[in-house]
């Protein structure tokens, strides 16, 4: 039975458009832009240079430490250039830009397994750490990782599948058609963690993905459980999620295996099973592509590196009067100045807006309703760390919890003045980054 948490809003899911809508591959995008790293990361270090021919599957990015992940070309074909590039986080990020030759011919580094439950646990975590999966959120541990570091502690394995923020159906979508892929890849996990059972978390307006699923585990007789979960944003936080599905709370700054949990999302499961069945690493993304400034708005399988302005051609290009760009979700995404930037391992939805949709009213003042306060998840107190890093007031934000906001866009959906609220947060954070080394090397000091 699915439990409850604080705050959260409904906001109307804008599903419609997509829900629908098969995955559609994209034919090959004609170049591709693959990131060596994410913004404010340590990025990979290239393995191939200007010149060079590249197979689907290679490995063209090695990571710097241990821990991280390495990065795969997602097409064949010649490298052109490798230098920075805008990333949709903001800021340039060092990127590998390949020209698509349109074969898809295969790196031999790509082995499948005859019979996948003949490896062993350690055999199964090094398949998965070298595919290079990553979850969809920015700032999460390599899935092999949490993996690895969550054996022996944690004793609940949850699959995000509530996909609550709106237009998202990315996740919807791979539940109708892969629901094997899903099914297995969490058998995977049940191995790995040496749990009896794996749970799949998924919200009650997708009751057609929860039949496919219960079909699935019920067929294969896999050691998965599909759990009903009310409609509510942002229930898909691991923070909400396991208190929804376990009613146990993870305390401020802590991650899920704190408590007992790990939380992996859909389409990392789906990579889990490409990469211990095929060996194949992580080459493509399930992106939604909707909103009211799309022709044709639909679900896209792309090869990672894919220009956002060939995702949009796919779909029927922009409506006349488009004004907005989102790269993510509408509550977590970021505005785009342009289309020159990339899908990535993370991005899940690609947003355009015409006519009044998106549009807010010009920035008010805050008038202290406290409707913020009631709705977010975290309990913190938004109306003050506004206030608080409008003034620079570094130890005030730091003393009221800041880093502990999940950015989830909860208290800027319900804010009367329509404040930049998650916007302000982020630029606090990254300030507040800046001088806790500096605190914390004084502390040292004085000790």
């Amino acid at each position: 039975m699915a439990k409850a948490f604080f705050g959260g809003i409904h906001p109307d899911d804008m599903k419609a458009a997509t829900n629908g809508k098969a995955i559609n591959p994209l034919p090959h995008p004609p170049q591709v832009i693959i990131y060596l790293g994410r913004y404010r990361e340590e990025p990979c270090t290239p393995l191939v240079r200007v010149g060079d021919h590249v197979k689907l599957g290679q490995k063209i990015g090695e990571p710097v430490y241990p821990e991280d992940v390495a990065v795969y070309a997602s097409v064949s074909g010649t490298v052109t250039a490798v230098e920075p590039r805008l990333h949709a986080a903001g800021g340039k990020v060092p990127a590998v830009v390949i020209e698509n030759d349109g074969r898809n011919e295969r790196s031999p580094d790509i082995r499948p397994v005859e019979d996948p439950n003949s490896l062993s646990v350690e055999e199964m975590i090094e398949r998965v750490r070298s595919a290079g999966i990553v979850d969809a959120e920015n700032g999460e541990p390599p899935v092999w990782w949490k993996i690895s570091h969550g054996i022996g502690r944690v004793d609940t394995v949850i699959i995000n599948g509530a996909e609550c923020e709106p237009y998202l159906t990315a996740d919807h979508r791979t539940m109708l058609e892969r629901p094997e892929q899903i099914v297995r890849g969490c058998a995977f996990l049940a191995r790995m963690f040496h749990l009896d059972q794996v749970i799949i978390g998924v919200e009650v307006n997708k009751k057609n993905g929860i039949t496919a699923l219960k079909r699935t585990i019920a067929e294969t007789r896999a050691p998965v459980v599909v759990t009903p979960l009310g409609s509510r944003y942002p229930q898909g936080s691991d923070k909400q999620l396991c208190q929804a599905i376990t009613g146990r709370q993870i305390p401020p700054g802590a991650p899920p295996e704190e408590i007992g949990c790990a939380v992996f999302d859909v389409q990392s499961v789906c990579s889990i099973y490409r990469a211990i069945t095929s060996g194949m690493p992580v080459v493509r993304q399930i992106v939604t592509v909707s909103g009211s400034g799309v022709m044709a708005p639909g679900n896209v399988d792309c090869p990672i590196g894919t220009p956002v302005s060939c995702l949009l051609d796919a779909c029927g290009g922009l409506k006349d009067k488009t004004f907005k760009l989102i790269v993510g979700g509408p509550m977590t995404g970021t505005a785009q100045s342009a289309v020159n930037v990339s899908v990535d391992r993370g991005t899940v939805a690609v947003l355009a807006f015409a006519g009044r949709e998106g549009r807010g009213l010009k920035h008010t003042q805050c008038i202290r309703c406290g409707r913020c306060a009631r709705v977010c998840p975290m309990r913190l107190q938004p109306v003050f760390l506004y206030r608080y890093a409008m003034a620079n007031k570094m130890n005030a934000l730091e003393d009221a919890n800041l880093m502990d906001c999940m950015e989830c866009g909860a208290c800027a959906y319900v804010c009367p003045a329509q404040l930049p609220l998650v916007q302000i947060f982020r630029e606090g954070k990254a300030r507040l980054m800046e001088e806790l080394p500096v605190v914390e090397e004084m502390e040292e000091e004085e000790a």
